[in-house]
């Protein structure tokens, strides 16, 4: 109870609650987790309508980016076995010494760019659901009522009413209930689910390849949409490596549950590396046997760009009638409802721990009896309610990919700088420094992509980007002035699970700082060749 009392910052007037517990070990991470595979399917039309045959590339580059930034996340994990809340949340504190608004910026930019999962997820769902239950011109597919115009920010875009949030609210609803029982009972319901959903996309990925249907035309010409690989081709290749980090990354939310791992030193580094694996095999395979079998005219169509066709395809790749095709449906159905369990509980205590750590509002930092940050999810879904009125889930995901792109930067950089200022603190797994090099080198890569890519969204992708990134500065100085008069919990004195209150090191100098510099002339030059394409 000592390390709950603690935790829960009762030392500046947060009421004592019951705590996180540590009920799980490194599989039922694995499990919760595995939602994110199937989040090839959000926009493996999206990106192959943009770039052409190269998209297939696009994803297998992005699932290895991830895979080496996660040597980085598995260490900067290990070292706070009593924090929850995944690699934002370790990565601010190594930015805490040097910028009080730096820290924040990377726990709200995780949860920024992750909550908007249950948004598309639960409104592919729902319409999965209207497509299989009423004819596409029934009135229920079709009515709609415009609330707000957006078109600011994108052609088009507007805030609307329909049948399609009503049963996307309801789904949301079911998987509060499932997660609300705690970590446990959610890790044995995503495992069930988990081997619904990844057995059919191994499948779908296999069984073309060995029944000969993957065919070489279907990659040639190997060039971007406009035909050549000058500056506009490569700014394209941008936009798509930009769009695909969203979903190729996503496997560090493994990490999420350090405080919830009943041997964190041992089990975060087997969650996030067995998770990395999978999402390889599943990044690498499904693209290439989508393209193979089914060829970038199919890919381009709008059914498989919005979501709504992607199980037809399937069929069409893996051979059947009506009754494989029902069947892939409610695979598909269940493997984004996977997805929304997975956001959920990572995304919630990203919230509980930022509040516990005196970077957000008091009221997120509380559990129920069952360990689960219910305040957090609450939080979640209603901000998620908000979203799905949206009328274009790809600005949604863009401009979460902004955020998203952000808290890589600092937290790949935090890999170096808890090296050189918190070289005293017990690292159950040290990863290669070579890894940690080749982590920071990526930490530029993505600030570049940032610059150079997100304008293929939409013109207004960046900046509505930026702008979520920076509603941080009111949300912290309210909790840190106001609610805190300035001063931080004592759970921000604990490096190490002790309960010794330590002070932040500051022994990078001016490092940092330039560390930022170099992120920022990044972006800019991103910006320049975006604009010269």
């Amino acid at each position: 109870m000592t390390d709950t009392v603690r935790e829960s910052g009762e030392a500046i007037g947060v009421p004592r609650d019951s705590g996180m517990l540590r009920t799980i070990s490194w599989t039922g991470a694995f499990w919760i987790a595995s939602g994110v595979p199937a989040l090839v399917l959000f926009s493996i039309g999206s990106i192959a309508a943009t770039i052409g045959t190269p998209s297939v590339l696009v994803w297998t580059v992005a699932v290895v980016f991830g895979l080496i930034q996660s040597f980085t996340y598995a260490e900067i994990a290990g070292m706070y076995p009593q924090k929850s809340g995944g690699a934002s949340v370790y990565g601010a504190m190594a930015w805490w010494p040097y910028s009080k608004v730096l820290a924040p910026m990377s726990v709200w930019c995780n949860w920024l760019a992750w909550s908007p999962v249950l948004t598309i997820g639960a409104a592919l769902a729902a319409g999965y659901v209207l497509t299989a239950l009423f004819p596409a011109d029934a009135a229920i597919n079709t009515w709609s009522v415009a609330l707000v115009d957006l078109g600011l920010l994108k052609d088009g875009l507007e805030l609307r009413f329909n049948s399609q949030f009503l049963i996307a609210a309801v789904l949301l609803l079911v998987v509060f209930a499932v997660q609300h029982h705690g970590i446990l009972r959610a890790a044995r319901v995503q495992m069930v689910i988990g081997l619904a959903v990844l057995v059919p996309l191994l499948m779908v990925g296999l069984v073309p390849l060995v029944s000969g249907d993957v065919v070489e035309r279907n990659f040639a010409p190997f060039v971007p949409l406009q035909g050549l690989w000058n500056l506009e081709g490569w700014t394209l290749f941008a936009g798509g490596l930009f769009l695909a980090a969203w979903s190729a990354y996503a496997f560090e939310t493994a990490v999420c549950y350090t405080r919830e791992f009943k041997n964190p030193g041992r089990d975060t580094v087997k969650a996030i590396f067995s998770a990395g694996i999978v999402c390889l095999v599943i990044y690498t395979l499904v693209p290439f046997a989508f393209q193979g079998a089914l060829g970038v005219e199919r890919l381009v169509t709008d059914p498989i760009v919005d979501g709504t066709g992607v199980a037809a395809a399937m069929v069409d790749m893996v051979g059947g009638g009506a009754v494989i095709g029902n069947l892939l449906i409610v695979m598909l159905i269940l493997a984004l409802l996977l997805t929304i369990m997975t956001t959920m509980a990572g995304s919630s205590r990203t919230l509980y721990q930022g509040s516990l750590d005196g970077w957000l509002p008091r009221y997120l930092g509380r559990t129920n009896q069952h360990g689960a940050p219910t305040r957090a999810m609450w939080t979640d879904l209603a901000f998620n309610l908000v979203l799905l009125l949206m009328s274009d889930y790809v600005f949604v995901l863009a401009a979460s990919s902004v955020c998203y792109m952000i808290f890589n930067f600092l937290n790949l950089n935090a890999g170096w700088l808890h090296r050189v200022d918190n070289s005293h603190i017990s690292r159950p797994w040290r990863a290669p420094t070579s890894l940690i090099t080749a982590g920071g080198v990526l930490a530029y890569v993505n600030a570049l992509l940032l610059g150079w890519g997100a304008g293929i969204w939409g013109p207004g992708t960046l900046w509505s980007g930026l702008l979520f990134a920076l509603l941080i500065v009111p949300v912290f100085a309210f909790r840190h002035y106001v609610q805190d008069k300035g001063q931080f919990p004592d759970s921000m004195y604990e490096q190490d699970g002790t309960g010794e209150r330590t002070l932040p090191r500051r022994r990078a100098g001016f490092r940092p700082y330039l560390a930022l510099v170099g992120g920022i002339a990044m972006v800019t030059l991103g910006q320049l060749l975006a604009n010269f394409a």
